[in-house]
């Protein structure tokens, strides 16, 4: 009876030495090591990709759509969109944002919906309508067809914070009548702030909507 207690003591004496061994192992020196390694090598995505403004106010992370809408009005279920600014790709998962320090997600996730699902073809005759009407300025008409799959669709995440060239382009003469810009200058942020396929061939295209909104506003005040 006392060898068996004694055996019993010996076992759980060593595995509670191994369960703090492997506390302060795993638990403390791992996460501190490579959060420090971290720190060190990727400091900016170590802290998110944050995306600041021209006076350091952090407004966003480059990883994380962020929408740019008017205030809700009584009666809306939906805001709608400020037509100063660059638009996303559509989601429902966005909060909303007017290039400030406002960027709340509400949820994360694709509609799940097959291509021929009646919702969704009428959500893209929707959007693509919407689309036409919002670009269409007094000297410039957007036809259905110039519209790009990513201004009527949402990603797979909904939280896609980028938008291909093409549909960028599409919005320059509506954001440039908006700020009473000239089309050219509008035109060439775009162009400036357009990413290439990651190692030239890996990706696609794509332009970060929160940096060039950012972008527009600090040429929106150099020209006020």
């Amino acid at each position: 009876m006392n060898n068996s207690a004694a055996n019993t003591g010996r076992v759980l004496w060593a595995g509670l030495r191994a369960l703090l061994v492997l506390t302060v192992v795993c638990g403390v020196l791992y996460p501190l090591v490579v959060t420090g390694a971290a720190q060190l090598a990727f400091p900016g995505k170590a802290n998110g990709s944050e995306i600041e403004d021209a006076s350091g106010k952090v407004v966003g992370s480059e990883l994380i759509g962020q929408r740019y809408d008017l205030p809700l009005k009584d009666g809306e279920e939906t805001p709608a969109p400020d037509l100063r600014w660059f638009q996303p790709r559509p989601s429902n998962g966005l909060g909303t944002n007017s290039v400030n320090t406002r960027y709340s997600i509400i949820l994360s996730g694709a509609t799940n919906r097959s291509g021929d699902n009646a919702d969704l073809v009428q959500w893209v005759k929707d959007a693509k309508a919407a689309v036409v009407k919002d670009n269409s300025t007094t000297d410039h008409r957007v036809k259905p067809s110039d519209v790009p799959a990513d201004a009527v669709t949402s990603s797979g995440s909904g939280l896609d914070p980028h938008i291909s060239p093409a549909y960028a382009k599409l919005q320059v003469h509506r954001v440039a009548e908006r700020n009473e810009l000239p089309v050219a200058e509008v035109d060439r942020l775009v162009a400036e702030h357009t990413d290439g396929r990651i190692l030239g061939f890996v990706g696609e295209p794509r332009v970060n909507v929160l940096e060039l909104n950012i972008a527009l506003r600090q040429l929106v005040a150099a020209k006020g």
